[in-house]
């Protein structure tokens, strides 16, 4: 029988307030999110697992600076600042989280090259992080995903569910956005023009 699965995305330190990427209000979703956790068939939790000198750091490319956009071999790669660095306590968990239902961590953004803001493929809309094929091994038709950013990570991560074929909503009031340069219209437009549920 089909089932369901909840999809926590990138609920750690570093994009909650006090994070080096924060998110405004990202741990304000937190109870929500736990309440989801406690009624989900199936919970998994992505994780953003950089490398030190990544190369989606701003700090990686003299001259320039955070929230700017550089050309990368797999096309526009906005720069960060350094976050959720491998083993730091900003990569780890936001501690309200209640994460022990999870059954898998899906780490992202490991390869120090490449860059990582879908569950399903990295940047380079190729190399797949194999989310897809554990949610097929387990029967699962219908996602739900929650989480930081919702501009960012939740919405290429609910692009990528609809092109793998599965029922995708995205809970807005679980999500927060960074909102870079119009970032959250944009990005919801296409959820939208894509057939994910956004409520």
């Amino acid at each position: 029988m089909a089932t369901d699965a909840l999809i926590v995305v990138d609920l750690q330190n570093d994009f909650c307030p006090g994070g080096a990427l924060a998110v405004n209000g990202g741990d304000e979703i937190i109870p929500l999110v736990n309440d989801l956790i406690r009624n989900a068939e199936h919970v998994m939790l992505t994780q953003d697992w950089h490398p030190a000198s990544h190369s989606s750091f701003a700090s990686s490319h003299p001259g320039k600076h955070p929230f700017e956009s550089v050309r990368m071999s797999y096309g526009p790669q906005t720069l960060w600042p350094d976050h959720c660095i491998q083993g730091s306590r900003g990569a780890d968990f936001h501690p309200g989280l209640a994460c022990a239902k999870a059954e898998i961590v899906i780490r992202k953004g490991f390869r120090p090259g490449i860059d990582s803001y879908s569950a399903f493929f990295e940047n380079d809309r190729f190399t797949p992080t194999g989310l897809a094929g554990y949610l097929r091994e387990r029967d699962v038709a219908s996602i739900t995903l929650v989480g930081l950013a919702t501009d960012f990570c939740v919405a290429y991560s609910a692009l990528d569910a609809v092109k793998h074929g599965f029922a995708t909503t995205v809970r807005l009031d679980a999500c927060r956005a960074i909102d870079l340069n119009g970032s959250l219209e944009t990005m919801i437009g296409k959820m939208r023009d894509a057939g994910v549920k956004l409520v």
